[in-house]
């Protein structure tokens, strides 16, 4: 159990009942650092050193394959303002979950739920725990295949986060650090390093343009990348003060992030050229090598192998607090609420989230994740966006107000939207996969809530 449960809310404001004190609960122990490193951690995890090229290919032109990161960049930042706002009015444990269900009912969020435990989140750690693997072995051959590499990662971090928020929190920390100076080392090395491409790049990125449709295709793997930065609004119920940290982190969060990952896409169109760059399987290591020599490509894959552990550590100890939560609505197995009683962390949820990632690394693949992982994700946070809405005319104002609301809400909204569209179009197969597992849920949540009736 939590230390405290919510019974409803007057104006906005949760009320909050004690549980008895020897009862093991959730502790508050991620401070505003932590927060703004789960918010970047979230988000950055192995794309942006790979997916510069799948945005080339599709983009087909210089000012689109840097333009796609900026408006990938706007939608996530509205986003950001969105949660931000919803983080205000329910810093509770399990985030956009609670989100869905005090805006639109238990049914949507158990889906919300369901799609992360088997589709969205899973499924992206699953990926990023390959790409960890291959970038691992290229660097130290273990004589492994790259599936037994990546299930020994989310293994060795399962273990780590079932000791608690602490120490999870501090290994993500640590590895978010390490993440952002290997991309600020990518993007020096490459600007002031590296041999530019052909002059005529640099002024084709003011003087080419594309077409929509393949920006939006390009979009695709840019908001694959961005995607995360409501994973942090998770653990709210262990964070210190989740109405300050948590907005603040937010919007610190993503920004920093657009700023990387924007600069990080110049320098590969700069250094590579756009040929260059859409013709490369690994342009990161691509760009170091042209600065460094084999010696720079391998210390970038060291780069990027830390940058998808950092990833996989913050799924980790983000994503299990939803399952927590609608085990705690009683929308899930009960075990899947216990909490330690000497490490604070809801062990089994965690052991979950770590098997369902493992099983999918075995036998999924890195484009069929990416194109199942997006159609639904964005589902949610179209969803989640026209949530504030609902509870913007429920319960008026709250302490944090999402700047630009109506039009930035409204901005996300319809970005979700053409997001959703655009991956249904470009890889329909796949994307009807994800919305067949999502549907899956529906009844499974029917005899969830049946149950609960019955024991109410």
């Amino acid at each position: 159990m939590r230390p405290s449960t919510a019974l409803g809310t007057s104006e906005g404001v949760c009320v909050y009942v004690s549980a008895p004190e020897e009862s093991p609960h959730l502790v508050r122990g991620l401070g505003a650092f932590d927060v703004t490193m789960l918010v970047m951690g979230g988000i950055i995890g192995s794309g942006i050193f790979v997916n510069p090229a799948e945005v080339a290919r599709q983009a087909g032109t210089p000012v689109l394959m840097v333009g796609a990161w900026l408006i990938g960049g706007a939608i996530a930042l509205a986003g950001a303002f969105v949660y931000a706002e919803l983080a205000a009015r329910r810093p509770e444990v399990g985030g956009q979950y609670a989100y869905l269900r005090d805006a639109w009912g238990p049914l949507p969020a158990f889906l919300y739920g369901w799609s992360l435990l088997l589709v969205i989140q899973s499924g992206g750690m699953a990926a990023v725990a390959i790409t960890f693997a291959r970038y691992a072995l290229e660097l130290v051959p273990f004589g492994m295949p790259d599936w037994a590499l990546a299930v020994a990662a989310l293994a060795l971090l399962t273990a780590i986060n079932c000791l608690g928020v602490r120490a999870g929190g501090t290994v993500q920390s640590l590895l978010m650090v390490l993440k952002i100076g290997a991309i600020l080392m990518l993007v020096l090395t490459g600007l002031f390093l590296a041999p530019a491409a052909a002059p005529q790049v640099r002024t084709s990125l003011v003087a080419e343009s594309g077409t929509v449709t393949a920006l939006i295709a390009a979009l695709t793997p840019v908001m694959f990348s961005y995607g995360g930065w409501q994973t942090a609004s998770f653990v709210a119920g262990e964070m210190r003060d989740p109405r300050r940290d948590l907005v603040r982190g937010l919007l610190f969060g993503v920004v920093g992030v657009v700023t990387l990952y924007t600069l990080v896409a110049l320098t590969c169109v700069l250094v590579l050229g756009p040929e260059g760059l859409a013709a490369s399987e690994t342009p990161a290591s691509a760009v170091m090598r042209a600065a460094l020599g084999d010696r720079g490509a391998a210390v970038i894959a060291l780069g990027i192998a830390i940058s998808a552990l950092g990833f996989l550590s913050q799924g980790m100890l983000t994503t299990p607090r939803v399952y927590f939560a609608m085990a705690e609505d009683r929308l899930f197995f009960p075990a899947v609420a216990a909490v330690h009683p000497r490490t604070h962390a809801p062990v089994a949820a965690i052991l979950l989230q770590g098997g369902v990632a493992a099983l999918i690394a075995v036998t999924g693949s890195y484009g069929q994740i990416l194109s199942y992982v997006v159609s639904v994700d964005f589902i949610w946070f179209g969803l989640t966006g026209a949530a504030l809405f609902v509870l913007r005319r429920r319960e008026g104002e709250a302490s944090f107000r999402a700047l630009g609301h109506p039009w930035t809400t409204g901005f996300f909204v319809l970005a979700c939207a053409a997001t959703v569209a655009g991956t249904v179009w470009n890889h329909p197969v796949n994307a009807a996969i994800g919305f067949a597992i999502l549907l899956t849920g529906v009844p499974v949540c029917l005899v969830w809530m049946r149950r609960r009736e019955r024991a109410a």
